[in-house]
């Protein structure tokens, strides 16, 4: 914790849960699912995983245009954050 920031804290812990899946697995595992949903889930994670890796593949050959790159919060707001009027 950077000077005792709890909500800076729990940000960046929720990011790293949020980008590690763990909260989407959480989710998934509190009813049961049944063997036959289990095969259908899982066969539409491998499309999704094959048509995402296809699409990086096809970014990086130059076939589809590159995705727009974020700017940092930073840059968006300035320093100070959004600007308030009153």
């Amino acid at each position: 914790m950077r000077n005792n920031d709890v909500d800076q804290a729990l940000r960046a812990l929720k990011r790293k849960l949020q980008r590690e899946g763990l909260l989407r697995e959480l989710k998934r595992r509190r009813a049961y699912e049944k063997p036959s949903e289990r095969r259908i889930r899982e066969r539409d994670d491998a499309i999704r995983r094959a048509r995402k890796l296809a699409r990086k593949q096809a970014q990086r050959e130059g076939l589809l245009p590159a995705p727009k790159k974020k700017l940092p919060p930073v840059a968006r707001h300035g320093r100070n954050g959004p600007a308030r009027s009153g």
